[in-house]
């Protein structure tokens, strides 16, 4: 009979503790740094001390905690099966939904505001079912061939571009440092088309370029559990989030490293478009059907655990 309700209700995939622990480092990270420094080697915020690294951890548990957490909420709640898991799942995607409106999580000011407790609330239901899940036991990754690979290599590619990034949310810069130093500039002071004051190429704490890398490394991690969905509405539901997260991501860290790498060097003035806020137009039209492309593709079976491909 254990057996049986084993099976009916499975553990936490360790795919979910990984994304976890991703976010929860961040957090410690952002939230000594931005406790420490001054608001002013800072970006966009106001706040010293404890209480502005705390703000700062309110603001990272909407954007872009709370986008991964609807995914992850997706996943436990089909896997769970009981009604209790799946009610307290709508209850935390439905809390998690304001990040999607415009000015929720303003880029120009980053102090915590009341409404940023909502989203917050729902990334802690997230935590709290996968503690649950985790009570039930934890569910070893396996090896997937190929599609593995291919996960590994765009990780290792978005953990190179993120090395100044994973600085900054230290509050560290490379100057002076060998090899490191030379291949990424971080605290020289660096102008850049429609802001010609002089600035560090890579400001102290969080960038969206960080949240891009976060985003897409989740969407890996998780896309190996989507296809082990039983219900194939969720599946779907699942698989195309994920996607578009993944693409989504993919922009945030091509136009935050490209800004700060390429364009504050002076080797070109044009920039690939900013694509944090959704809006009409031709980034944002690349972004979806690149998201659509992949979608068929995973729905093709190209991700499924018994897939070769």
């Amino acid at each position: 009979m254990q057996d049986e309700r084993s099976i009916a209700r499975p553990g936490l995939p360790a795919e979910v503790i990984g994304v976890g622990l991703l976010f929860a480092a961040l957090s410690v990270a952002i939230f000594v740094t931005y406790a420490r420094l001054p608001a002013a080697e800072l970006y966009h915020v106001s706040g010293t001390g404890a209480v502005g690294g705390a703000s700062r951890v309110l603001v990272f548990l909407n954007f872009p905690a709370a986008l991964v957490a609807v995914a992850v909420l997706l996943l436990l709640a089909e896997r769970a099966r009981d009604p209790a898991s799946v009610g307290f799942a709508v209850v935390g995607i439905v809390l998690c939904l304001p990040v999607f409106w415009p000015g929720v999580v303003d880029e120009a000011d980053l102090d915590a505001r009341p409404v940023n407790a909502v989203a917050a609330i729902g990334v802690g239901i997230t935590v709290a079912l996968a503690i649950a899940a985790a009570r039930r036991g934890v569910e070893r990754a396996e090896w997937r061939g190929r599609t593995d690979v291919a996960r590994i290599a765009v990780a290792a590619v978005a953990l190179l571009l993120a090395v100044p990034w994973v600085a900054a949310d230290l509050g560290l810069s490379f100057n002076g440092v060998p090899v490191l130093g030379t291949l990424y500039q971080t605290g020289e002071l660096r102008s850049q088309p429609g802001n010609p004051a002089l600035h560090p190429a890579v400001h102290h704490g969080h960038h969206h370029g960080m949240d891009g890398v976060l985003l897409v490394l989740s969407a890996l991690l998780l896309s190996r559990v989507a296809p082990s969905v039983r219900n194939g509405v969720v599946r779907t539901a699942a698989t195309a989030y994920l996607a578009l997260m993944l693409v989504y991501g993919a922009a945030e860290i091509a136009n935050d490293f490209w800004l700060e790498q390429v364009v504050k060097r002076g080797w070109t003035d044009w920039a690939i478009p900013d694509t944090t806020v959704p809006k009409l137009s031709l980034a944002w039209g690349v972004i979806v059907l690149a998201a659509v492309v992949l979608f068929a593709v995973a729905e093709n079976g190209a991700f499924s655990p018994r897939s070769g491909r």
